[in-house]
């Protein structure tokens, strides 16, 4: 049974899916995919924060905390990744626009309760199309790359719930997931 939301209209309304009927952006009229045209759209602020969690034993978040594992400093690391990741989103994702980034943030938290890590990646250009790529890009690859870095202290580690959290700007608006 659905539970009625307490959020604004506005909260609830950017958790459904895209108006009924919208044509897929990236699609065209035979099928074909491509590259969207913003050359018309006009360069305005835009900001999105992505999250993602590494869920892994106590032990092992231990080791990343006190600074001992093998290959150095994971959350320094994976902090690099994914700015990086974040500046290269155009290069992984075919149909990604190259955006020159004004700010790029990863926020790597330690999550005793979890136990694991909390990743979340904040993303900011001004610019004729959104960020959320990039932000999600940052996420994931800082996720992987604290796997990489423990993997032979721990396999069963398990990168989990990245998703939108944010996104300001542009004709779609604000949406806050």
């Amino acid at each position: 049974m659905a539970r009625k939301s307490s959020k604004s209209s506005e909260s609830s309304k950017s958790s459904e899916p895209s108006k009924p009927g919208s044509a897929l952006t990236h699609i065209d009229a035979r099928g074909e995919a491509r590259m969207v045209d913003v050359s018309e759209k006009p360069a305005t602020e835009r900001v999105a924060v992505a999250e993602g969690r590494v869920v892994m034993s106590e032990a092992t978040l231990a080791l990343i905390v006190s600074g001992n594992a093998k290959k150095g400093d994971v959350l320094g690391t994976a902090r690099v990744a994914g700015i990086m990741a974040a500046k290269r989103t155009s290069d992984l994702i075919p149909l990604c626009h190259p955006l020159a980034l004004s700010k790029v943030t990863l926020d790597i938290a330690p999550d005793h309760k979890l136990p694991g890590c909390i990743v979340r990646a904040t993303v900011k250009v001004t610019g004729p199309t959104g960020v959320e790529m990039e932000a999600l890009t940052a996420v994931s690859v800082a996720c992987l790359t604290i796997y990489d870095m423990i993997k032979a202290v721990e396999r069963g580690v398990r990168i989990e719930g990245i998703h939108l959290v944010e996104k300001k700007g542009g004709k779609s608006g604000h949406y806050r997931a």
